[in-house]
């Protein structure tokens, strides 16, 4: 078994592709109607993908507890500085449970968490 894509339900799909493209650093694919006000686009490439679908039926994935996406950097530090010229929000101090591993997280536009993590 394979795993696709991530999906995420989102309230605006401009400010969630700016998100996602600009600060994530994902490549749109595909963005497309889906039916009556209903929009996707599809990001990423290779075994990263993200799906985002923005419609009245669709009630935004943030705010969930227990649930985040994480995201590989190649350094913690350069990312927070990076997030804050952006006007982004750190929600907490890097962690590092381990020797090999570092972490942070922010929220998306739609208030999903979202984990940027170095590996050392």
């Amino acid at each position: 078994m394979k795993f696709c894509w991530c999906t995420i339900s989102v309230n605006n799909m401009d400010e969630s592709l700016s998100f996602y493209q600009d600060i994530v650093g994902l490549r749109l694919n595909q963005r497309f109607n889906a039916g009556p006000e209903t929009e996707i686009a599809f990001l990423g490439e290779g075994e990263t993908k993200v799906e985002l679908i923005c419609g009245p039926n669709q009630e935004a994935t943030g705010n969930k507890q227990g649930i985040s996406i994480g995201f590989e950097v190649e350094t913690v530090d350069e990312m927070i500085d990076f997030l804050k010229k952006k006007g982004i929000e750190v929600k907490n101090e890097p962690v590092q449970p381990n020797p090999h591993v570092r972490f942070f997280f922010v929220k998306d536009p739609n208030g999903l968490s979202v984990q940027f993590v170095e590996n050392i």
